[in-house]
């Protein structure tokens, strides 16, 4: 169920996800990850309370310690305004408008899944890598998104169960244990 997107945006958000990461031969993508939850809870971050920006710490419990990263942190004033104009865009309202109207993440993803078309998820996939392909400045902002969803910490809805970081070979998050000299220093 998404968080932000409708169900038709979500579903075409999840193509164009699995088509920029896809599945290979055993190698997890952007499916198996959860990428297209990480961009709607991302979308959707003020939806939630306190809204999902920055994960609680120092440590997850995946390595020891309490797993403080699924609490998420209170945002000050001023970190509320700034995220609120990354994501929601300035939407006319004078205080978000100081340096003149903001597009947000929100009506950026809005719009380029609209131009990816209705039938996105029907069509094959030498089609969508055209229609991906039409809109760079979406086609960037949605790799660099996936990539995040793929390698970030799971409590931010991607990454689910760490697949992307054991695919690679990352430990993930280690606090409290850290790495050790040759870890950091080794081939």
């Amino acid at each position: 169920m998404p968080v932000w997107l409708t169900e038709g945006e979500y579903a075409i958000l999840r193509a164009a996800c699995a088509e920029m990461m896809p599945s290979d031969q055993g190698a997890p993508g952007a499916e198996e990850a959860g990428v297209a939850d990480y961009i709607d809870t991302l979308l959707g971050a003020f939806t939630f309370d306190p809204p999902r920006i920055w994960a609680g710490g120092p440590t997850s419990g995946r390595m020891g310690g309490e797993a403080r990263f699924a609490t998420f942190h209170r945002l000050s004033r001023l970190d509320e305004l700034a995220w609120r104009m990354r994501i929601e865009g300035s939407q006319g309202i004078p205080e978000r408008e100081f340096n003149g109207p903001v597009i947000g993440l929100q009506e950026r993803y809005r719009s380029g899944l609209v131009a990816l078309g209705d039938d996105f998820t029907q069509v094959d996939g030498k089609e969508r890598r055209r229609r991906l392909r039409a809109d760079a400045e979406f086609c960037e902002l949605l790799h660099g998104h996936c990539c995040e969803g793929m390698y970030g910490a799971p409590e931010y809805g991607g990454n689910r169960n760490g697949v992307g970081w054991d695919y690679i070979g990352l430990k993930g998050d280690v606090q409290p244990i850290g790495y050790s000299d040759v870890e950091v220093s080794g081939p």
